[in-house]
């Protein structure tokens, strides 16, 4: 008997291998949506990793690009006015001329003062220079007279030492070393002037000669610099700190210089000179900055010179720095001040873990002190706003404290300000509000509530490729975290661009557009459509 129930029982089975199709659809369409958040997931790590490994290229080639340099002196107007000196500085003296002068300079008597500093002044010629040591017993001479009981000669030969010091020609610094012992005697004198002089002539030295800075080495001269940064007179801590930075930027700082440094306490003494008071004086503070600067950058072991405090020591000055900076009530020349401080504590953040660093820094203020430092030197030094604003960077790239600091003070839109800026200082403010939209829902909301949507709109049509990336990838990690923001930038007439981009570019930024437009715009309306109702 045929049952008559039989053509209703196959349309509900048929009608059953529907739903398990459509279900499975359904499933399957989920399963592409997790499998995209693991991907997101990995996107945002692959950013991360890719800006500290930028860092990195970018620690070694400010390490790289360190050149030393010589200093002169100047010297007392009244010591060159003088009765029976010569004013030969603007005269090329010929051999016998010097030889002449050598001769007198050999002879006992009172005018063998006079004779030295006529010496002295032909010295300042490169050209003299080199035919002063080539004369026979000349360098023993010069030094004899240094060492001798006549302070009046004492003082003419040490200028004279150190006008050779200052000789682009090796040979002239290798004629000097058999005075260095005396050099670094007398760096435990009374006279302050005289120390000083000593300390120029040692940093000059050193500057290009590896054989001058062993034999400094061997002799004491990291004991005796750090005896010279605990006297009280500027002068000497300025010396001080130029000749230790001439020993610190050479090519052996790391396996020869830094070792003994870091042993003798010298660092603390280097941090007691950043003193922010006005009356201390710019010129020892930019030396003892710029000496931290090149201890940082000569030595993985961040986080020892954190412990002793050099975090907050800079952020401190910079914070006051910044204070006098937005007031206006700054001194001439204190961007000098500012860039090894900005150097050494981005260093400082970028080797240090993220518990040290809260515990060094307290005081949210440098944030808004980085953006004040960024946006007064954004015209004269732009350089130097890129540099505030990588300090900047690598906080917000460390615990998200910093971030929500960055949100909380509400310096987004004083951020945004500063997008339109090439030179770099674009790349680097996309940077920090990645930092920020990189953690998460409540981050990127904030971001868009503060404008951020309408100036990515404007950078990606921007005609540096890096700018663009940049853009991108902030943008893909605020879709990424928020649904609210695919529907303002759809408002903003953000499709049009990215398809722009996608077309009309090549490699990684149409890569990226292509990305964003299938996973998170165009395909987000179309799964709205057609994924089936529960």
């Amino acid at each position: 008997m045929k049952d008559e129930f039989y053509p209703y029982r196959k349309c509900i089975k048929f009608i059953k291998i529907i739903v398990f199709v459509r279900n499975k659809v359904g499933m399957w369409r989920l399963s592409v949506v997790r499998h995209k958040a693991r991907s997101d997931k990995s996107h945002l790590e692959e950013f991360k990793f890719k800006r500290r490994e930028q860092e990195r290229v970018l620690r070694q080639a400010r390490r790289d690009k360190q050149l030393v340099s010589k200093r002169l002196m100047q010297e007392d107007d009244e010591e060159d006015d003088d009765d029976g000196a010569m004013d030969t500085a603007a005269d090329v003296l010929s051999k016998e001329q010097v030889t002449e002068l050598f001769r007198r300079v050999q002879h006992s008597g009172e005018e063998r003062v006079n004779h030295l500093r006529t010496l002295r002044k032909a010295l300042r010629s490169p050209d003299t220079q080199l035919i002063f040591i080539k004369l026979e017993n000349s360098m023993q001479a010069l030094v004899g007279l240094l060492s001798g009981s006549n302070a009046h000669c004492q003082l003419e030969a040490a200028h004279c030492l150190f006008l050779l010091s200052h000789s682009p020609n090796p040979a002239t610094g290798l004629a000097c070393l058999p005075a260095t012992p005396y050099l670094l005697t007398y760096l435990c004198g009374q006279s302050d002037k005289f120390t000083a002089l000593c300390l120029y002539t040692l940093g000059n030295l050193c500057a290009e000669s590896e054989a001058v800075r062993e034999k400094l080495l061997a002799q004491g001269i990291v004991p005796a610099l750090t005896s010279c940064l605990q006297r009280h007179n500027l002068a000497v801590v300025e010396a001080a700190g130029f000749t230790l930075s001439q020993l610190l930027q050479t090519k052996d700082a790391a396996a020869n210089i830094v070792p003994p440094v870091l042993a003798s306490g010298l660092t603390l003494h280097l941090l007691a000179g950043l003193q922010p008071a006005p009356d201390y004086g710019m010129g020892a503070a930019i030396e003892c900055a710029w000496c931290l600067h090149y201890l940082v950058c000569s030595t993985a072991d961040s986080e020892t010179l954190s412990a002793l405090g050099a975090v907050s020591k800079c952020s401190s000055l910079l914070i006051t720095l910044g204070g006098a900076v937005a007031s206006g009530n700054t001194e001439e020349g204190v961007e000098l001040l500012v860039w090894p401080l900005l150097r050494a504590l981005g260093n400082l953040l970028s080797g240090c873990r993220s518990e040290g660093l809260q515990g060094q820094l307290r005081d949210s203020r440098l944030l808004p002190a980085l953006c004040v430092l960024a946006q007064a030197f954004l015209k004269p030094h732009p350089a130097l706003a890129r540099e505030s604003l990588w300090v900047l960077n690598n906080l917000t790239a460390g615990p998200s404290v910093f971030c929500s600091a960055v949100l909380f003070l509400n310096l987004v839109p004083a951020l945004i300000q500063l997008l339109p800026f090439s030179k770099g200082i674009n790349c680097m403010v996309l940077q920090v509000l990645g930092n920020v939209a990189y953690l998460g829902k409540e981050y990127c909301t904030q971001l868009s509530r503060a404008g951020l949507l309408p100036a990515l709109c404007a950078t990606l049509k921007m005609a540096d490729p890096e700018v663009v990336t940049l853009s991108l990838e902030v943008l893909a990690m605020m879709l990424t975290h928020s649904s609210e923001v695919a529907e303002e930038f759809t408002k903003l007439m953000g499709l049009p661009l990215l398809e722009a981009i996608q077309y009309n570019s090549q490699g990684e930024m149409r890569l990226r557009a292509s990305y964003i437009l299938d996973h998170y715009l165009t395909a987000h309306s179309q799964l709205k459509v057609d994924t089936p109702a529960l």
